[in-house]
């Protein structure tokens, strides 16, 4: 059976050996190696890892006798994420790259257990907290029996800043690191241990239907699908400043969460008997008839926020603003609940301009909102 590592790193591509030697000391071997990482990240491996006739991968080959039977690694094997733009991202700093290298994280690990013949071993130990912790989900949600998440931990912790420090090398050597208080000395890589940690996981593949494998989905649409419940009920609640969907809360500020009350309620007074809503005129409205509802909308508002409304935005509202707010609630919901879930319970759009109107699919009888 093959044996696949993908792991995650930053700019400390130290934790690559560190994790392959942790590996080959177990007796596992290694077949190809597929790195998560962003453009920094990518340029620090190529630069340490496969510099030109003394990158620390081919010393690490050489002086334990594996270029015979190297697993397939190299800086094609480096997968920087890229940006809405498609640039590769310098950093994980925002909500927004967090998402982004999340959605990485699930196509790699989608694509690499597709293969019953092929075993994934997934290295959460590199980059920032985030990049591990996306990793370690994508895991949760499509591992096997046969994949495993591991941690790596080295000691003395003298060892884990030293620059020189790529795996313990043979024959052990001096090398120069910075002491507990901060200060340079040298210690003998005779001492560094490198450890493998297993880290335990829940599976949710047993569980996911076979629609829900055809391709890559977000942990909010995998983790949804195993809520059953005969006819789940949305709560828009006013006082917990939430929607509740199948047990799930998503949280929106006063202004997103006003103006969706003000849709849900009408899909509730609206005495809607459409089959759908494709060509409603009953519980879906227009932009202009939103705008006529300001008072309603404001009224909603101030239960939401002490805060003194201003002459613009969701207590002067446009089309303009009404736009804007649509896709922040849309963007939440889809994020909290995933695509699969999200649809009917976004804010969608019927009918073509200039004749479109808005609103909630969901049935109404389903829909409760708590003032």
């Amino acid at each position: 059976m093959k044996t696949v590592l993908l792991a995650v790193c930053g700019l400390s591509p130290q934790i690559i050996t560190e994790t392959l030697y942790a590996l080959h000391q177990q007796g596992q071997r290694i077949d190809a190696v597929r790195v998560l990482t962003t453009r920094a990240g990518k340029d620090a491996c190529i630069a340490s890892l496969f510099r030109d006739g003394d990158g620390h991968w081919r010393r690490y080959l050489d002086e334990y006798g594996l270029a015979a039977n190297a697993p397939d690694f190299s800086p094609r094997s480096l997968l920087a994420v890229a940006d809405a733009q498609g640039r590769e991202m310098d950093d994980i700093s925002s909500e927004n790259d967090s998402e982004r290298f999340l959605r990485a994280c699930m196509e790699q690990a989608f694509e690499l257990t597709r293969h019953a013949d092929q075993r994934v071993l997934f290295s959460i130990a590199g980059g920032r907290k985030t990049m591990g912790a996306c990793l370690a989900l994508a895991a949760q949600c499509y591992g096997r029996s046969q994949d495993r998440v591991y941690h790596v931990l080295v000691q003395p912790t003298e060892f884990e800043g030293c620059r020189d420090f790529f795996f313990p090398p043979r024959p052990p050597r001096l090398l120069e690191v910075r002491n507990r208080e901060g200060r340079p000395c040298f210690m003998d890589s005779a001492q560094a241990e490198v450890t493998l940690v297993p880290m335990p996981f829940f599976s949710l593949r047993g569980h996911l239907t076979p629609s829900l494998l055809r391709q890559p989905e977000n942990p909010a649409t995998l983790m949804l699908s195993l809520v059953r419940e005969d006819k789940p009920e949305l709560t828009v609640d006013l006082r917990e400043k939430n929607l509740v969907w199948k047990k799930t809360e998503c949280d929106l500020s006063a202004a997103p969460l006003a103006l969706y009350a003000l849709l849900a309620l009408h899909k509730q007074q609206s005495g809607c008997t459409h089959a759908d809503c494709q060509n409603c005129r009953d519980c879906f409205l227009t932009p202009e008839q939103i705008l006529e509802r300001q008072d309603e909308l404001t009224r909603l508002y101030r239960r939401l926020s002490t805060r003194e409304p201003v002459a613009s935005g969701i207590t002067g509202l446009d089309t303009e603003y009404f736009q804007s707010y649509r896709s922040k609630i849309n963007r939440a919901i889809l994020l909290c609940f995933g695509d699969h879930e999200g649809r009917q319970l976004s804010i969608e759009r019927v009918g073509e301009r200039p004749n479109s109107r808005y609103g909630i699919l969901l049935d109404r009888r389903r829909i409760k909102v708590v003032l």
